[in-house]
């Protein structure tokens, strides 16, 4: 079992049990200075808060001390993913459909690795891209990274209205 998947075992009943949802987790840093970012969202779709965040960090950081799922010392770090999301599950190229996206494969497609687009959606397992004029597909698998672009219309898309 990978840490990401230990920690999201750990960290699921609880993120469930208080109404958010997983966006990724990450440890980042070398052997003297490492960070355990999560990032997190909403069940409900309205905006995380300072308070979102130091709740779960509250409600997490006593699994982490008990569990031990990490060695030496870190830093905990608990965010909403921003407007500027990350893309991480095959479902949230889906969701943001109509979006703006850039995406970077961990292999050649076409003879390149890194595309910018309109996400089209899904198509079984590939995300589906219009680029340069032409929608391709691809593979979910061959994703390293991706995340929403911060365009006008994604602000506009996700601000808040007023009678929030």
């Amino acid at each position: 079992m990978t840490l990401n998947e230990k920690l999201n075992a750990l960290f699921e009943p609880v993120f469930n049990g208080m109404g958010y949802d997983i966006v990724r987790l990450m440890l980042s840093g070398g052997e003297k200075r490492k960070t355990l970012q999560v990032m997190a969202e909403r069940r409900d779709g309205k905006p995380m808060t300072v308070e979102d965040c130091a709740d779960l960090s509250r409600a997490i950081s006593p699994i982490l001390d008990e569990e031990d799922p990490i060695e030496g010392n870190y830093s905990l770090e608990v965010s909403s993913p921003g407007l500027d999301r990350p893309l991480v599950k095959l479902a949230d190229f889906e969701r943001f459909k109509g979006f703006e996206a850039k995406v970077e494969t961990s292999v050649l497609l076409n003879g390149r690795k890194r595309f910018s687009g309109r996400l089209r959606g899904t198509d079984g397992e590939d995300v589906v891209l219009a680029f340069e004029g032409e929608d391709i597909k691809i593979p979910f698998a061959d994703i390293a990274k991706a995340k929403l672009l911060l365009t006008d219309e994604l602000i506009e898309a996700f601000a808040p209205s007023d009678d929030e």
